[in-house]
């Protein structure tokens, strides 16, 4: 006998997650399927940042016990040229992937019904939806949420038709830092940015995650290129000739455990108008992570999606193709599509772009970020106080560069 209900949803990520938990807790009816009955360690979200995506997290009603699972960092350096250009306020947490999927899981309630298995075939409709599983069972639903992320087999087997626009549009690469002779770095936190275009790294940001430094350093890369064999090998040295001034700022440090890289496609779906299925996060279209905005393309189009359009699509028969097009022609939605892509273009350029306009563009964000900081000084300290321990804090600065340069030599 079939499982029947409202909705099922394909995949137990982020994007699953918190749309079984979203559906849960409004009283709907709904299977969650996921190959992994605890999601497995992955190299993806590690950051929750910035007044606005957290309040879209938080929109979703899941954030709180993620929140508290996670790190915060309540300050943030800006550095550039090996100097400290400012000491932001933020709240910012660090988190691992597999633990923000754990504590969104928590949030789904007993009602919904979770299924381990993988999802082989979907046979979508006007009115119920079919969904075939690895373990033989199959699932009738209303609604089919695709919430897998770059698994490509069930949108093959829908005739949804993927293109990638930029291939390796950009490198992530991960790894724990640890200071060296000492028990913990001087920063909070810290993004640094590139010192030269030709290095083709435009920032690694440095967060907790517990009680581990976490380094997510971003490159525009090809997948073929010896530097990403150079990361892995020798990270180390790797991330010194990238970003030479990182380490007056760090001290001496060393990379612990594994080395992760993952290249980042730029995709689109075609196709994905079709009754009684619809697509959302990655699933649906990709984003680059060195732009930090895929958590806020997860966050939009669940919340519309539960909040606004499937309590719609629920209150009337079918599940028509006019029905699912109202989620892909939301205005939110499509607006935080376009900001997310157009930023990872116009990222790419400021990094990369060797134009006159570019370089203008990266000495304007440097003035920008030299301004900010400045004026936070100025806010906090008064301005005789501030002369003295600018002098003696640059005093400091000059005997530690000079100690670390005698044993060895960017967030969004």
């Amino acid at each position: 006998m079939p499982h029947y209900t409202d909705i099922a949803i394909i995949g137990g990520g982020l994007a699953g997650s918190i749309t079984a938990a979203m559906l849960g807790r409004a009283g709907i009816a709904a299977i969650l399927v996921d190959p992994h009955a605890a999601y497995p360690p992955d190299f993806r979200i590690e950051k929750i940042s910035g007044a606005e995506q957290i309040a879209r997290f938080r929109r979703t009603g899941t954030a709180d016990k993620a929140l508290r699972d996670a790190t915060l960092a309540a300050e943030n350096w800006i550095a550039r040229f090996g100097y400290v250009l400012d000491r932001a306020p933020v709240h910012q947490y660090g988190i691992d992937y597999h633990a923000l999927v754990a504590a969104v899981r928590e949030e789904i309630p007993d009602s919904v019904l979770r299924i381990v298995a993988k999802a082989t075939a979907v046979t979508p409709g006007e009115d119920r939806q079919s969904v075939v599983l690895s373990t033989g069972e199959t699932i009738s639903a209303r609604l089919v949420v695709l919430a897998n992320g770059l698994n490509v087999g069930l949108r093959h087997q829908l005739g949804i038709t993927r293109t990638i626009t930029s291939p390796a549009h950009s490198i992530s690469v991960g790894f724990d830092l640890e200071p060296v002779d000492r028990p913990a770095f001087s920063f909070p936190a810290m993004t640094y940015f590139q010192e030269r275009a030709s290095a083709r790294v435009p920032y690694v940001t440095l967060f907790p995650i517990g009680d581990r430094m976490r380094a997510n350093l971003f490159a525009y890369r090809e997948v073929d290129d010896p530097w990403l064999r150079a990361v892995r090998r020798n990270p180390v040295e790797t991330l010194d000739a990238a970003l030479p001034g990182l380490r007056r700022i760090t001290g001496d440090y060393a990379v612990v455990g594994d080395v992760k890289v993952r290249p980042a496609d730029l995709v689109v779906n075609s196709g994905t108008r079709m009754p009684g299925v619809v697509l959302i996060g990655d699933a649906f279209c990709t984003t680059c992570p060195v732009t930090g905005t895929g958590s806020d393309k997860v966050f939009t189009d669940v919340e519309r999606l539960c909040n606004v359009h499937i309590p719609r699509w629920l209150a009337t028969d079918g599940m028509s193709e006019g029905k699912i097009a109202a989620f892909y022609d939301d205005p939110v939605k499509t607006a935080c599509d376009a900001w997310s892509l157009q930023k990872a273009w116009q990222f790419r350029e400021v990094s990369i772009g060797t134009s006159p306009y570019w370089l203008a563009q990266r000495w304007a964000r440097f003035a920008v970020s030299l301004g900010r900081g400045l004026k936070h000084r100025l806010a906090s300290t008064p301005l005789d106080a501030y002369s003295s321990s600018s002098s003696s804090s640059s005093s400091s600065s000059s005997r530690s560069s000079s100690s670390s340069s005698s044993s060895l030599s960017s967030s969004t």
